[in-house]
């Protein structure tokens, strides 16, 4: 299986969404309805997607 790098687009939306959900964790931040585990690991997962799959 061959890895490739995520598009600056995908890596971009992934840290922010990242960022996001660490501001939520130490209560910076606070959206109504959303968890901030949630926000990081969707995060994470759409990186992996990324890299898993060319041209994402």
């Amino acid at each position: 299986m061959r890895l490739s790098a995520p598009k600056k687009l995908t890596w971009s939306i992934a840290v922010i969404l990242g960022v996001i959900g660490l501001l939520m964790n130490f209560g910076v931040l606070s959206i109504a309805g959303f968890s901030s585990f949630w926000l990081v690991a969707i995060g994470f997962i759409l990186l992996t997607l990324a890299t898993l799959f060319k041209g994402l």
